[in-house]
């Protein structure tokens, strides 16, 4: 009697599902729209964006490979312990950032993501970046 029922309640349930998701023409989708303006909770919702018909857009190209590294001491530890999570390009591709921002970056990746870095590694990690990766050691 119990399975009898479980499975009527099922049967009703799909059938009650299916004309919900029926309305739409995207899977899962119940409703869309905007949300109106005004508080949500504490949040004030943004106006609608406009979107223009005429914008151009420009992308630059991506690389495909992981562009090296600069030559320096301090090169072989950020491959072993900066690779063991994340490609080098993450280091390449950065805008140049100040020497503080480095430290920061490092010490991000330690505290936070639980990088498994010594003290001594992570003072010459920061003196690599510091040495190459700076506005005033960059090379382009």
């Amino acid at each position: 009697m119990e399975k009898v029922r479980c499975i009527i309640i099922g049967l009703v349930l799909v059938v009650l599902s299916g004309t919900i998701f029926a309305e739409s023409e995207i899977p899962g989708l119940l409703r869309s729209g905007q949300y109106s303006q005004g508080a949500l909770n504490c949040a004030t919702q943004p106006d609608p964006i406009q979107q223009s018909t005429d914008a151009v857009y420009s992308v630059g190209t991506y690389p495909l490979y992981t562009p090296e590294l600069a030559q320096g001491e301090g090169r072989e530890i950020i491959q072993i312990f900066c690779r063991f999570c994340h490609s080098t390009t993450y280091i390449t591709m950065q805008p140049p950032l100040p020497a503080a921002t480095w430290e920061g970056v490092v010490n991000k990746m330690i505290n936070t993501y639980g990088a498994p870095i010594s003290e001594d590694s992570a003072k010459q990690i920061v003196s690599y970046l510091r040495a190459h990766y700076t506005p005033t050691t960059r090379k382009q």
